[in-house]
């Protein structure tokens, strides 16, 4: 029997998973139950429903002209099973005529009414069944094939699609109009496809059936293998017995721990999956939303997160919250240097890129009627970013999910505390602490491994801490696209082709920014260098040039680029992970080292290891201030604090045989103190609105950012939470948010 205190939101938890267990509520005995076995118990529940079994069809869909038909057979011969053609094996013979025919007939509408009620009348078990193209514009019929099948998408390039019914001497498909562009008919159809399908085939122009018939089984394998993606702590030892697994999570858990029980962060067990070269060229055209949605359903697998719910996430997170249609563009700065402009989400930073999908990520993953109190640590931008992306939650997932961001009190830029501080919400609160960033960031990992403190809130509150830092795996993998992407369009434009390399620049202070662009590689970018530029905090850049990681005799500088004044990078971990062979145990060792003396040393192999990819350097303050009016000078261009830095790095260590990417991770409105001094304009003693409107009327590129001009205007002064550097007081903070926002719910 399990005993709870006040706790009515686990013993519900209980109940729907354990039915056969009794809860008693008791305010005496407390018993902690495992969120992790909870969540294991509900996908092993989500499994049971959807792993395919020998009685199940594989269901091809497309537009016309994919290859439904040859590739099905194909399959169906390697399978051994029936091969169906739904226009030929069941429209045809019902109708007795051809599909042509009966379209001329009746005209579209009515074609797709009687298509559907044929396809509703039809049932099969174990067989390959090839759509027709109009197929999923039909409901019902569609809800009828998914119950006994899978649904395999054979996303063909439009382009393709448009040839081969030329060769077929095919001028017109249901739905079309005279006059209508098969281009735009093909576009309009793809809502339909991207509603149903359970796993997408992407296939390469020029792809022959037998090769797109063998990723058809392995998209299929895949789905069917729900255990076959898990992730692993960076700190994971390996027990004796390698068949033990009961440390590996799944990727809806790594989201919703946040960090790993043992101190670590989460990493894939395997390898990042690699597209092919076919693949990416496939990609150049491509929107960034539809790049988004190929690279991260290679990396989700559908049992966490289906892709027709993941694309629904990326449309919301992606589709209207950015200044600028193209997400992140790139833009040419001079010579072989371009710039990546990553401030066009809605608080002008980086951190949106990943920040406006990441929280419908996280609402998806956590089980139903469960509280979740997200913690989160900020230099700067993440603050108001991550704010911001929790509020445009569903009003149900906002009761359920609140935020307190914990940001250094006089560590951050005037515009950056407006910013956190105007940004806070029905269900996120920004609280400053009188320290600085890396104590802020060690505070919350010290909070998440107090397993008392944890503990407590999960059974007094019904409430699971959780964070939406770049320790949160489901915070940095969004990060890896907009890498992916800045290529794919130097190669759109024309500088390069694809397979040529490039270097990347980017300002660096907790890594996580810079791993992003190392996975992006491990996914087939062709990245030579990472060039990682610090400022005046430049402990990467003396740890890659020296190995040795010494926090020793350092003290925090507070600099122009508030973003990387940081001295503890945590993502740094991941890629030690990394290069060290999954070596957990030095991992543990290392990091162990450097909280207990303040440094370590990593041996001479893998220094090596790190530098054959790693280039680095530090910017002062006076050449972060000289490289913005020098660039503004020559090109018109207004760089802000951080990219200035990344800017007079790779103007050092770039050796101008490949483009450079430099990473512009925020809009330079944010430091409008720094930029008039650096370019010399007198009125400094004004307001922050007042600089920014100043600033936007010099008319530079690139234009005035219009949410950070809106959030200027506001002359509303919010209350923030001030508290001193002790843990204590933190966790206290902590508490009383979580009273204050779920406490009603166990009264009511």
């Amino acid at each position: 029997m399990l005993y709870f205190n006040r706790c009515q939101h686990l013993k519900q938890i209980t109940q729907r998973c354990f039915p056969n267990i009794q809860v008693k509520m008791n305010k005496h005995i407390q018993l902690i139950l495992s969120r992790t076995f909870v969540l294991a118990e509900l996908r092993k529940s989500w499994h049971s429903s959807h792993t395919l079994v020998k009685d199940k069809n594989i269901i091809l869909m497309g537009p016309p002209g994919a290859g439904k038909t040859t590739v099905g057979r194909i399959i169906g011969q390697k399978l051994g099973c029936r091969a169906i053609d739904v226009d030929d094996d069941i429209l045809e013979k019902t109708w007795n005529m051809s599909v042509a025919e009966k379209l001329q007939d009746v005209g579209n509408e009515q074609f797709l009414e009687e298509e559907g009620k044929a396809v509703l009348n039809f049932s099969a078990s174990g067989s390959v069944i090839s759509l027709t193209g109009s197929n999923p514009m039909h409901d019902a019929s569609m809800w009828h094939l998914k119950k006994n099948g899978i649904i395999v998408y054979l996303d063909v390039p439009p382009m393709d699609i448009i040839n081969r019914l030329k060769s077929m001497k095919i001028n017109r498909i249901v739905g079309q109009d005279f006059g209508t562009p098969m281009k735009d008919l093909l576009a309009f159809r793809r809502q339909y496809y991207k509603k149903w399908y359970d796993t997408r085939v992407f296939c390469e122009s020029g792809a022959s059936p037998e090769e797109v018939a063998d990723k058809v089984l392995n998209a299929v394998k895949r789905y069917q293998d729900v255990d076959s993606e898990t992730f692993i702590s960076t700190r994971h030892i390996w027990p004796k017995d390698c068949k033990q697994k009961n440390s590996t999570k799944f990727f809806s858990e790594a989201v919703i721990e946040g960090l790993a029980s043992d101190g670590g962060l989460f990493v894939p067990e395997k390898e990042f999956p690699k597209l092919s070269s076919g693949e990416w060229k496939g990609l150049v055209g491509a929107t960034y939303i539809e790049r988004a949605q190929i690279l991260l359903e290679r990396c989700i697998h559908p049992a966490d997160i289906p892709a027709a719910r993941l694309g629904e996430m990326i449309e919301t997170a992606y589709g209207k919250n950015f200044a600028c249609s193209k997400i992140a563009p790139v833009r040419h700065l001079s010579g072989n240097q371009f710039i990546l402009e990553l401030f066009h989400g809605p608080t002008g930073s980086f951190k949106d890129l990943s920040l406006q999908l990441m929280p419908h990520l996280f609402a998806h993953c956590i089980p139903p009627n469960c509280n979740y109190m997200v913690l989160v640590a900020t230099s700067g931008d993440t603050g108001s970013a991550v704010l911001n992306g929790f509020s445009h939650l569903s009003n149900n997932d906002k009761k359920r999910i609140a935020v307190v961001t914990f940001f250094p009190e006089n560590g951050v830029s005037d515009f950056q505390k407006a910013q956190i501080i105007g940004s806070q919400k029905e269900n996120g609160w920004a609280v400053g602490v009188k320290s600085d960033f890396d104590f802020c960031q060690t505070a919350v990992k010290r909070i998440f491994k107090d397993s008392d403190f944890t503990g407590f809130l999960t059974v007094e509150y019904g409430t699971i801490l959780s964070s939406a830092n770049s320790i949160n795996w489901g915070r940095l993998l969004p990060q890896v696209i907009y890498h992916a992407s800045a290529y794919l369009d130097l190669v759109s434009q024309g500088f390069i082709s694809f397979g040529s390399p490039v270097d990347v620049c980017i300002p660096t202070g907790n890594f996580g920014n810079i791993l992003a662009a190392v996975y992006a590689k491990m996914m087939g970018i062709p990245i030579r260098k990472f060039i990682c530029a610090s400022n005046q905090n430049h402990v990467l850049t003396d740890f890659i040039k020296t190995g040795h990681y010494d926090l020793r005799e350092r003290k925090l500088v507070q600099t122009f680029s508030p973003a990387i004044d940081i001295l503890k990078s945590s993502n740094l971990e991941r890629h030690l992970h990394l290069i060290g062979n999954k070596d957990g145990q030095l991992i543990t060792k290392l990091f162990s080292q450097l909280e207990d003396q303040h440094h370590f040393q990593i041996e001479k192999i893998l220094v090596e290891k790190l530098q054959q990819d790693f280039v680095a350097d530090w910017c002062s303050e006076e050449d972060c201030l000289a490289a913005i009016s020098s660039t503004y000078n020559a090109s018109g261009y207004i760089l802000d604090p951080h990219t200035a830095v990344a800017k007079v790095v790779a103007d050092r260590m770039q050796d101008k045989t490949c483009p450079v990417i430099v990473s512009s991770t925020a809009h330079y409105s944010k430091f409008a103190p720094a930029i008039m001094q650096a370019l010399k304009i007198k009125e400094i003693n004004q307001t922050s609105s007042s600089q920014l409107y100043l600033l936007s009327s010099y008319s530079a590129l690139p234009p005035p950012h219009g949410a950070l001009l809106e959030r200027a205007k506001q002359q509303e002064k919010m209350e923030h939470q001030v508290c001193t550097a002790d843990m204590d007081v933190l966790k206290s903070q902590v508490e009383r948010l979580i009273q204050n926002q779920f406490i009603g719910m166990f009264s009511e």
